[in-house]
């Protein structure tokens, strides 16, 4: 009995030492494979971690934005960075050109002769030797005298630089022509009016005027045309590029053919144009010039592209050969002809860099962007990568058109400088409704008049910028403000006029007013009002380059 009894206890002991020692067991077993969970999970982690650095590192390294609007140019990165892509379809209301732009290739300050705010007159000395039997006329010390005082309270964004004071035809009557400049502007460019002054001199022999007539009334003062088709206004459409045989027999050349970009839009023409211009001035070379420009067919009435534009109508060339070295390409043809003696190179990639041109000693380099050699053969293209860092674009040579100019100064003047903008933005934008989803019924007439109402206030004068084809569109606005938009002005192109007869002049044929002038005179316009309202932004949420991408 005891024998069982023992027997029984040593077989507990037995059974829970065995317990103890499997449970040990257990929690060793435990452990170690949670030790290996937690290790295996680390060498996952660590290993995605090296992979997800080695893919950035090998994007970092391989990856050439597509969009040469999104590479780096010096001051102008954020200006240009709303495009998105190469195919520059981009708000085509605006386009951006060195009159625009407070940008000079140098910090030389402006040469301008001193502005004037009022001929200094001792009315004192006038009073006491007054006389008022005596006839007065336009050439009176006074009649200058009340006319710059006058100008500069009717026309405080106007900087005057020379007046000239003439009869007006009648008693009491002067005609004035000045020259000055919007005080926003950032060119040297001057401009000339010249009105009709009605004036009466009171009994105390100072003058009075009563009367100011309306932009170019005053035409005995018109500035007179010099021979050779100009005005001395310096409102000239024509360059010269006359120079000496042996200046371009010793002359090195750098000649872009036509590519991909021909009949693109103007974004695109510009953005090329100056990149060319950027390489020629970086390889020391004088750039010939093709002034041939296609109209896209986005801005043409028949909607089919339109060669044969020339690049006067749009730009001013005159300008342009006075900031860099020139010469038009038939002029270029015809010498290169006669003498044939210039060495040529023959570049057909825009891949090759601008720096491997630079000690190139061909007096002639062509380099080749038809489309046969490479289908994505684009001016811009050669600017793009390192020599992005190198080739800088010269805004400053590309102004707009004096005769465009004059027809926005002419715009600014039937509305006595005081006006303000909106620049309403439609077209396809506003029928995408995937990319913009609200901007149809933001800028609908109903929710323009609401937005601005608040903005500019109850009739002012507005003027309004736009890609809407259909200029009717705005009439119900014109029952809370003043509206004005291009087509109003229809009278500033029309037969006979100032334009009508330069660009005949040009051409040699009537030359129709297309939707690249109508964009230069909007952008122009979009600077000079006092309040601009812009649709992104003021007028809509929706983002300028579509859904996602604000």
């Amino acid at each position: 009995m005891k024998f069982l009894e023992w027997s029984t206890v040593e077989n507990e002991e037995i059974e829970a030492h065995f317990l103890s020692r499997l449970n040990c067991l257990q929690n060793f077993r435990t452990e170690r494979i949670g030790q290996r969970a937690v290790q295996l999970i680390g060498d996952v982690c660590f290993g995605f971690f090296v992979f997800a650095v080695l893919i950035v590192t090998v994007i970092a390294i391989t990856y050439k934005p597509p969009d040469p609007w999104l590479q780096e140019q010096k001051a102008y990165n954020i200006l240009f960075n709303s495009v998105g892509n190469s195919t520059f379809h981009l708000d085509d209301s605006v386009l951006v050109t060195g009159d625009d732009l407070n940008v000079s290739s140098t910090s030389t300050p402006l040469a301008l002769p001193p502005a004037i705010n009022a001929t200094v007159f001792d009315e004192n000395s006038v009073q006491e030797s007054c006389n008022t039997s005596i006839p007065w006329n336009c050439s009176d010390a006074g009649v200058k005298f009340v006319v710059e005082k006058m100008n500069a309270h009717h026309f405080p964004r106007l900087i005057f630089y020379s007046y000239r004071i003439v009869s007006g035809g009648s008693k009491g009557v002067c005609d004035v022509a000045w020259k000055y400049r919007p005080m926003n502007i950032t060119t040297p460019r001057m401009y000339t009016d010249f009105r009709r002054f009605s004036l009466v001199r009171n009994s105390d022999c100072s003058f009075e005027v009563k009367k100011i007539g309306k932009w170019h009334s005053g035409v005995n003062a018109r500035p007179r045309r010099i021979p050779g088709g100009s005005e001395n206004d310096g409102n000239s459409a024509t360059f010269s590029d006359i120079r000496p045989d042996t200046a371009f027999r010793q002359g090195k050349y750098l000649y872009y053919t036509r590519g991909a970009d021909y009949c693109k839009s103007m974004g695109q023409y510009t953005w090329g144009l100056l990149c060319a211009l950027g390489e020629a001035r970086y390889l020391n070379r004088t750039f010939v010039m093709d002034l041939d420009v296609c109209l896209s067919s986005e801005y043409s009435a028949a909607h089919k592209d339109e060669p044969g534009k020339d690049f006067r109508y749009y730009f001013d060339l005159e300008h342009l050969a006075n900031a860099t070295s020139i010469i038009e390409k038939h002029s270029f043809e015809e010498l290169l002809l006669k003498w044939n003696v210039l060495t040529e190179r023959h570049v057909f990639n825009h891949e090759i860099q601008p720096v491997d041109l630079k000690n190139d000693t061909h007096s002639v380099l062509y380099r080749d962007f038809r489309i046969e050699v490479d289908f994505d053969n684009h001016w811009y293209r050669v600017c793009e990568g390192q020599a992005e860092h190198y080739i800088q674009r010269p805004w400053n040579f590309l102004w707009k058109s004096k005769l465009l100019m004059n027809m926005v100064n002419a715009i600014c003047n039937k509305l006595e400088w005081d006006f303000d903008v909106a620049h309403v933005v439609r077209g396809y934008k506003a029928e995408n409704k995937k990319l913009w989803p609200n901007l149809d019924s933001d800028t609908s007439p109903e929710n323009l008049i609401a937005k601005l109402k608040v903005m500019i206030g109850y009739r002012r004068k507005l003027y309004i910028a736009t890609n809407e084809p259909f200029p009717e569109y705005f009439d119900r606005l014109r029952e809370q403000f003043e509206v004005h938009v291009l087509d109003d002005f229809s009278q500033l192109w029309a037969e006979n006029s100032e334009w009508y007869n330069e660009t005949m002049r040009i051409s040699g044929k009537p030359v129709n007013f297309d939707g690249y002038m109508k964009v230069i005179i909007d952008t122009e316009m979009l600077n000079r009002g006092k309040k601009r309202v812009e649709t992104f932004n003021d007028l809509t949420k929706d983002c300028k380059n579509g859904v996602g991408r604000c």
